[in-house]
């Protein structure tokens, strides 16, 4: 594994982390969380379905693509739990993300245009590829979190609803493109993850997210070796021999 360049994993990973934020903005804004269907047995009139989302709600008669009702307001006068929460959780979640993605970024750009030589003035900030994705790695995984577990509540809520009132409740299209964002996050951070503990072996102290240098070493004139990652350290131990 190419760890000292930018490697295809870390190029998939921040793919798919994008991919996984274009998906959450998606479910974010679709008018498709919740259906409430309405039958009617006039043969006269048109069933009524009643699509809920986080923001607005849309009612539609069957065979319609058009709105008879579209509520651009909704998003104030929420009366379902799942989806007051899921309001507060998923836009958390798309700034987490983008806050991992833009780390990931940094620490490609910092694999790709560093010198081989190391820069002690550069160490002293404490920014390395290895402290980016791994820091990038966690916050994926925490985006993940807060984005999958109120959109699963989201569907055991359908449940409770049913039971209060009637069994015409059902969850629609944008809970699935919702968990599928948060498993390709969780996939995101699984990568840099993997890419992390295959490279951390790499002799040099530059490998680590945190580090720290001697205030006497200013310039390098050669790389580390692979003996150590003390190695730049050289310590002479003068003897002293008693002649009789």
């Amino acid at each position: 594994m190419g760890c000292r360049d930018v490697h295809a994993a870390t190029v998939l990973s921040f793919l798919c982390g994008i991919a996984s934020v274009a998906g959450l903005f998606a479910g974010t804004l679709l008018p498709n969380w919740r259906k409430l269907r309405l039958i009617t047995f006039n043969r006269n009139e048109k069933n009524l379905t009643i699509y809920t989302g986080l923001w607005v709600k849309c009612a539609r008669y069957d065979g319609s693509s058009d709105c008879l009702m579209y509520d651009r307001t909704w998003y104030l006068s929420v009366d379902q739990l799942d989806l007051r929460v899921l309001q507060f959780a998923l836009p958390l979640s798309i700034l987490i993300a983008m806050g991992a993605l833009l780390l990931c970024l940094i620490g490609m750009c910092n694999t790709a245009f560093k010198s081989s030589v190391p820069n002690i003035k550069l160490a002293k900030c404490l920014v390395n590829s290895a402290g980016c994705h791994l820091v990038a790695g966690l916050l994926f995984f925490l985006a993940g979190t807060v984005s999958l577990s109120p959109s699963i509540w989201a569907i055991f809520y359908n449940t409770h609803l049913n039971r209060k009132f009637e069994p015409v409740f059902t969850f629609d299209y944008a809970v699935f493109v919702t968990i599928a964002s948060s498993g390709g996050l969780f996939m995101t951070a699984l990568l840099l993850f993997i890419w992390y503990c295959a490279c951390k072996s790499l002799s040099s102290p530059f490998w680590q997210p945190l580090y720290s240098h001697p205030p006497s070493m200013h310039t390098y004139s050669q790389p580390y070796s692979s003996r150590s990652r003390l190695s730049a350290i050289e310590i002479d131990i003068p003897v002293v021999s008693h002649s009789t």
